[in-house]
Order: C-alpha cells, then structure tokens, then sequence
C-alpha cells in the first residue's frame, strides 16, 4: 500500500506491501528500465526514504515490466549535473579532460551503488527477465537476490572497449573464472547458473515472483532491526577486508582508461561498433 505521506517520483514508485517491507519498483517499463541519471537519483531518494522510516526493516528493490533493466540509457550520458543533488565528494563534473566525466560517474554510477550497498537494512532484488550491464549495478550493492526462472544476467560492455560496468565487483558475485567468462564473450547466464556460483539467492517459477519475494522479506523482518543491520555490517566487512572496494576502485580507474582510448580513437566516449554487437547478442 502507499498512503498519502509516501513521495512520489517519475522513475520508481514506493510502496509497503507487508509489514515492515518497503518495495522500490522502476516504473520505466517502455525502456526496459534503461537507467538515465534521472532514474538514478530518484532511485537514491527513495531509498534515503526506506531507509529512514523506522517501520520498514527490509527493502525489496523490483521492476515493472519484462525485463528488469537493460542498463544504462546511453542515449543520456551528459546530462546537465546541476539537475541533481550531489550526494558524494565529487564535483568539477564540467571539467575538460577526462577529470569531468570521470567525476560525473564516480557519483552517479560507483558511488551511489557503494551507497545502496551500505544501507543498514536488508534489501532484497526481485528480479525477472534480462538484467544486463548496468542492470547489474542496481541488483549486485543489494544483500540477496530473488529471481524468476527465465532471468537471465549480462555485462557484454566489453564490446565498447572498456572492462566491463562501473560497479566493478564482478570476482566477488560469480568468482575470477565465471567473471573473465561474461566479460570475455560477452554471454549471459542464466538464473540456474547465477545460482550454483552463489550470485543469486533462490530461483522461483515467474508467476511466483512477486510472492516468494515478499514472503522473504516479510520473514526476514521479524527479526530485530539492530541484529539485522549488525549481520549485515559483519558480512560486507568481511568483503571489504578482502579487498572488495580497492578492487573495484581500480577497476574503475581501468574503466577511464578505456572512455578515453575510445575517445581518442572514435571521438566517442564507447566504440561505436561495439553497440550493434550488443543489439545482435544481449
């Protein structure tokens, strides 16, 4: 349900279907939940929203529509950064050089993925249908995964001459073999296969999505809030201790090195041929 008190935004949509259950939904189904910088942070707003209200203990990240998120909206890749709120330590986006861009997505890619995996709350993807690229940066920074059978998981950028999406934590979802696989042919796997390497957390017949999902997280929280946030820290300490974000900070450093190849090759920020690859293959 959504009372009066709940925002509303263009892009997603809040709502609390069980209780203690806040549920964020893209709403931008005629794009395949393509993510402009207007989807982002309205999607970082609304989970500010979560959360801070103390009735909701847990938070399910889902998608209207066939598909979960295509990724990144690469027909808005510029857009004027005075038009959102700046959430990081980031700033000079209209710098010349790569120093702009490299700031534009170290706030609006990296940083606010490290910042939805960092929420003290348990929060739980639902996910159907294709997940590619920078559809990974929205279902990866979340504490466990539910999908439908036919989900199917992509990061096929290397096809743009750059190591693959922003939110660079590959090894850690899939491990080094299973990554190097998805980066270098670019294929997708399946939900089965996203299973046995440990990157999602069940796998449900479509038509049970939604149900399955909110029986999970309406169980997970009956738990108390404190232990929960305290299970979580332990977890995702444990991977920063393993190095999880020197490695993706690098990785994104890495990622920059190949915007600016391509520029210097293309004049474009991507390989321009590497966006029929994608079309004929994700």
């Amino acid at each position: 349900m959504t009372d009066s008190t709940t925002p509303t935004w263009e892009r997603v949509r809040l709502d609390h279907p069980e209780d203690g259950v806040a549920r964020i939904t893209l709403t931008r189904a005629e794009a395949a939940n393509a993510q402009d910088y207007s989807m982002l942070a309205q999607l970082n707003e609304a989970f500010d929203v979560a959360a801070q209200d103390e009735n909701s203990r847990v938070i399910v990240l889902a998608a209207e529509g066939k598909h979960f998120s295509s990724g990144h909206d690469t027909t808005a890749l510029n857009p004027d950064m005075n038009d959102f709120p700046t959430i990081g330590t980031q700033c000079h986006f209209d710098a010349e050089g790569a120093e702009g861009y490299m700031a534009r997505e170290a706030e609006m890619y990296v940083g606010l993925c490290w910042r939805w995996r960092n929420i003290p709350k348990p929060t739980i993807a639902q996910v159907q249908g294709k997940v590619i690229a920078g559809g990974l940066m929205l279902v990866w920074p979340m504490d466990m995964i539910v999908c439908s059978q036919d989900a199917t998981f992509s990061d096929p950028v290397v096809a743009f001459g750059v190591n693959g999406h922003e939110y660079f934590t590959h090894p850690f979802e899939v491990g080094a073999r299973l990554a190097k696989d998805m980066l270098f042919t670019g294929r997708s796997i399946s939900a089965e296969e996203a299973l046995r390497a440990g990157m999602v957390s069940r796998v449900v017949p479509r038509d049970d999505l939604e149900a399955e999902t909110l029986a999970l997280a309406a169980h997970i929280a009956k738990r108390p809030m404190f232990g929960l946030t305290l299970a979580k820290q332990s977890v995702n300490n444990s991977l920063d201790a393993m190095g999880m974000y020197t490695a993706m900070q690098s990785a994104f450093g890495l990622h920059h090195v190949g915007h600016n190849h391509n520029l210097r090759l293309y004049d474009s920020l991507i390989n321009p041929a590497g966006l029929q690859v994608i079309r004929d293959e994700a």
